[in-house]
């Protein structure tokens, strides 16, 4: 350390006037260990001999030598008997003496009393720590780590300022530096200092038991005075380090492990003390015991690191299927649903383990998302708590059967409210009315955010809903659900999958594939294997994208992945989306005996419940696309008059089933623009952006109205959010006599081969590779292309480009 104090202002002039003092009172410099003590003693004592001549005497024990001005240093480590004789020069000479504020026996104290001036040395602040680095350490990022380390302790930026190279760190030669001070440090305060390592801070009733003493107050004024310890009771940043270094592992592990048994008996918080310990491999009833409280403290937030926690209460010595349900619950938590399988299996199959129901609970629910709702409904009757009552309603109305909804006794918390309102609204989505269906799963959704962040669920209230809502149109109330339930982290990892591959899946009916994309990538940059339920839906996203943005490569690829999803996850009644989805997929590629089986099990599920439209909507819908397709009239006509009867028993329905009305007619080659408009503008205000469009643009290659064809053309664009194109002529501003005087083409009807190439050429596509896909030569591209240009009235590439985008319904915009 440098032999001059770096003073602020006001502090060298106190020490000038006190080097000055023509009446030579006597100086105290009291302040913890590290704070400069010595230094300042020197600097005084030449101050004194540069203002008066007298020259200082740096004393000794015994104390035997005259002088007029004597620098005591450390008196605080003085017997009494030196300290009285101090006391005794005090007569004849000037004492200029340093010593810590503990300990400070009578003897000292009397000493002290002497003194008329005080020196208070403190920490550095920032100008001060700079001041003592050397200049290439002199930046403001390695000043503000200094300072924070060492608390601007003098002696602690000394070492940091000798020690360190150039990037902020503490090495371990500076640590090495703290192994004197910690070797001469008493029993009682290195504890206080390990307790304080631990977290304990100046929680003095735990003290007392930890330390056996009721002289608490004693050892915090040492520990305090060796200057590692700050004023609220914590060690300061580097001596930390410098005990989690210095101090065997063993003996900090014992003091972490001794203060949880003794927070344990006081029904305290443990979780601080033992997350240290969870790979030390310690054990013992004590830790055991400790490890499971602290497991448990952990469960809310942190799941994965209350698994490791009970991991760790095994090894401390507890029985595994004693810990065995919580511990499956904690993996299943974390996203480890085989280990959640694993262990509640075991604890199941053992008779005498407690909470064997809360273990089959668990690993009903692990089925769930592994889209075993059958197997999953029985496990939950066997577990026979309230809870798994009524997730098990879920999973028997989840397979088709009638399920029992009534409400149990037990307390009505927040948590047991929303699993009620849960299993109330889904039975009220298959007998009773969507409105109020929606509306128990919003509540149920609502009044689990607080709490549901730590509890296991088979699905969300908020993803339930968000089905439901997506199923009735309300595409508002699904995303509000969504993201509400993301920030509060309901049921915490499995369901974070399945939120966010939900709103993916909003945005792409929206019609906004770029964000659907985006969501859908970011589920898999997540780097989690994708259970079968969240694999399906995250294959028919894919599809769904690749169909609607005319990417045929892609959309090949992706049924390949499908048909393993589908053979994967058994149907059932949460999962029509995807399957809808697939449906379609499968009729633009040819390939419908993949589904028919799914398919015939799902109509049959839903027969079973009485063919509910709220959850039956989106096969419908997908029938009839893939019967239109397919060039399947009578399926087609089944599906349209389906949601005729939906639409006759709720008026929301009437939205879908006018538009599919719509499809119909558009198959027998009648275009009704006033009913097409209407539909599409229907469906766009439930949130159908991308199917609204669709209708519209479709019915304009079908008419042979060329007014009406703008008309229909310029609706599709708005319905995207696009400007409308300038047209030629505009229905509105002419007469009847005037829009029969305008040149019609004989035939505005776009073949499957043309709206096969026009859907490659939107999506960038060269001709080459357009010819490629299709197997057709690249002149035959070139020829559908100039044939739709002709047919559309379009009068630069641009502009037929535009209208392609519009016909076949992509969002994606290229030139």
């Amino acid at each position: 350390m440098s032999t001059e104090p770096i003073l602020d202002r006001a502090t060298a002039a106190h020490l000038a006037a006190v080097a000055g003092d023509p009446r030579g009172a006597h100086v105290g410099i009291i302040a913890p260990g590290g704070y400069g003590k010595t230094t300042l003693l020197h600097h005084l004592g030449r101050a004194i001999h540069a203002t008066t001549g007298t020259e200082p005497h740096r004393a000794l024990p015994p104390f035997d030598r005259p002088a007029a001005v004597l620098l005591v240093d450390d008196a605080h480590l003085l017997d009494d008997a030196d300290l009285h004789a101090l006391r005794r020069h005090a007569a004849t000479t000037r004492l200029v003496v340093a010593a810590r504020p503990w300990p400070r026996t009578a003897a000292l104290a009397d000493l002290l009393d002497l003194t008329q001036d005080q020196l208070l040395p403190a920490p550095f602040d920032a100008a001060q720590v700079r001041a003592a680095l050397p200049v290439r350490l002199r930046t403001d990022r390695f000043v503000e780590f200094a300072h924070t380390q060492t608390g601007g302790v003098p002696a602690f930026v000394d070492r940091l300022a000798r020690t360190v190279a150039t990037e902020p760190d503490v090495p371990a030669t500076a640590l090495a530096e703290f192994r004197p001070e910690l070797a001469r440090l008493d029993d009682d305060v290195l504890r206080f200092l390990l307790a304080a390592d631990a977290g304990v801070g100046l929680h003095l009733d735990l003290l007392v038991d930890l330390l056996e003493t009721d002289a608490v107050h004693d050892v915090v004024e040492a520990a305090r005075a060796t200057g590692l310890v700050g004023t609220a009771g914590a060690l300061l940043p580097i001596a930390q380090r410098a005990v989690r270094a210095l101090v065997p592992v063993e003996r900090r592990a014992w003091m972490r492990q001794r203060l949880a048994e003794l927070q344990l008996a006081r029904g305290g918080q443990v979780l601080p003390l033992m997350r240290p310990l969870a790979t030390t491999g310690i054990g013992g009833a004590g830790a055991a015991a400790a490890f499971e409280s602290a497991a448990g403290e952990a469960l809310p937030s942190d799941p994965a690191l209350a698994a490791r926690l009970y991991a760790a209460a095994v090894t401390a010595g507890r029985p595994a299927a004693e810990v065995g349900a919580r511990r499956a619950e904690a993996l299943a938590l974390a996203g480890d649903l085989d280990g959640a399988l694993r262990l509640a299996d075991l604890v199941i199959t053992t008779e005498d383990a407690p909470h064997r129901g809360d273990a089959a609970t668990v690993a009903a629910t692990a089925l769930a998302h592994r889209g075993q709702l059958a197997r999953s409904a029985q496990l939950y009757r066997w577990a026979g708590t309230p809870v798994a009552h009524h997730f098990g309603t879920l999973a028997t109305i989840g397979v088709g059967d009638k399920a029992d909804t009534r409400e149990l006794d037990g307390p009505p918390t927040s948590l047991s409210s929303a699993i009620s309102l849960m299993a109330q609204g889904l039975q009220e989505s298959v007998s009773g009315t969507p409105t109020t269906a929606l509306s128990m799963l919003v509540r149920a959704a609502g009044t689990l955010e607080p709490v549901g962040r730590g509890v296991l669920l088979p699905d969300s209230p908020a993803a339930l809903g968000a089905i439901l809502a997506l199923h009735y149109g309300e595409l508002g109330t699904a995303t509000s659900l969504l993201e509400r339930a993301i920030a509060a982290g309901t049921g915490g990892v499995p369901l974070a999958t399945r939120h966010r591959l939900l709103l993916a899946w909003i945005s792409m009916v929206r019609g906004n594939l770029t964000a659907a994309g985006e969501g859908l990538a970011a589920v898999r940059r997540a780097g989690r294997t994708l259970e079968p339920r969240d694999w399906l839906f995250a294959v028919a996203i894919e599809l769904g994208l690749a169909r609607r943005a005319g990417d045929a490569a892609t959309l090949g690829r992706a049924w390949l992945q499908a048909g393993e999803a589908v053979l994967r996850h058994p149907v059932d009644l949460f999962t029509f989306l995807p399957l809808g989805e697939l449906t379609v997929a499968a009729a633009r590629l040819r390939d419908e005996n993949r589904l028919a089986t799914h398919l015939e099990q799902a109509h049959a599920l839903l027969a079973g419940l009485g063919d509910p439209p709220l959850w039956a909507t989106p096969l419908w819908w997908a029938g009839l696309h893939a019967a239109i397709i397919a060039d399947q009239r009578d399926a087609a006509e089944e599906n349209a008059d389906a949601l005729s009867r939906a639409a006759a028993r709720d008026e929301q329905f009437g939205t879908v089933a006018g538009a599919a009305r719509c499809w119909l007619d558009l198959t027998d080659g009648k275009v009704d623009p006033d009913a097409v408009e209407e539909a599409a503008r229907g469906l766009h205000g439930a949130g159908f952006t991308w199917d609204a469009a669709r209708l519209a643009g479709r019915a304009a290659t079908k008419t042979t109205d060329r007014a009406a064809m703008v008309r229909l053309l310029d609706c599709a664009r708005i319905l995207q959010g696009k400007p409308i194109a300038a047209r030629r002529v505009s229905t509105s501003d002419i007469s009847a006599a005037e829009a029969a005087a305008v040149e019609m083409p004989a035939e505005v009807n776009l073949s499957e081969r043309e709206l096969q190439v026009a859907e490659l050429v939107v999506s960038g596509l060269t001709y080459k590779d357009v010819g490629d896909r299709l197997f057709i030569s690249a002149k035959t591209v070139e020829h559908h292309v100039a044939r739709m240009r002709q047919r559309l009235g379009a009068t630069s590439r641009s502009e037929l480009l535009s209208q392609l985008r519009t016909l076949v319904g992509s969002s994606v915009v290229r030139e």
